[in-house]
């Protein structure tokens, strides 16, 4: 079971990575005017954009989050390297969520709007994403940065909920 999820997650993560270096070029091109000089090029660029985003991207990127939330409950992995990818991975996420909102003002605005520099999606995503590779394959010791850090932030301050309350 743990071999077909860390395969799921792989063979999806491939796919979300591949998508957040796709989008940024193909969001460049258009800001160009280089594919979309016409009605028709501007609808082949819509279609490719949302589909890939909606349709691929997307859910691949699902795939990879909660097939990795599954791998680190199964495997009680709460070491600072997993816990540094997880927030590299949440950058990847808000690069998603950012190529996600200029493909949809691509659609929205009039041609006249000037986009953001989407190649900052690359500049962004590459290092994240080779980030994520080398703390997966090299599983640094981190622990000496841990120890840096406050003892607030590094023990439970023994504080509990009354009896009867629930976490939300």
């Amino acid at each position: 079971m743990i071999a077909a999820l860390k395969a799921t997650h792989i063979a999806a993560l491939a796919v979300w990575c591949a998508g957040l270096l796709l989008l940024p070029v193909l969001l460049h091109l258009h800001g160009r005017g280089a594919a979309v000089a016409s009605q028709d090029g501007f609808a082949r660029f819509r279609r490719l954009s949302h589909y890939s985003y909606t349709r691929i991207i997307s859910p691949a990127a699902v795939i990879a989050v909660a097939a990795g939330t599954v791998l680190i409950l199964l495997l009680e992995l709460v070491t600072p390297w997993m816990l540094t990818k997880l927030a590299a991975v949440a950058g990847m996420v808000l690069v998603h969520a950012w190529m996600g909102y200029l493909i949809s003002q691509t659609g929205e605005r009039p041609r006249s709007y000037r986009m953001p520099p989407p190649l900052l999606g690359l500049a962004f995503a590459v290092p994240l994403m080779l980030a994520v590779l080398w703390l997966v394959l090299a599983k640094p010791d981190l622990a000496p940065l841990v120890e840096g850090l406050p003892g607030w932030m590094r023990s439970p301050q023994d504080r509990e909920l009354p009896p009867g309350l629930t976490p939300i």
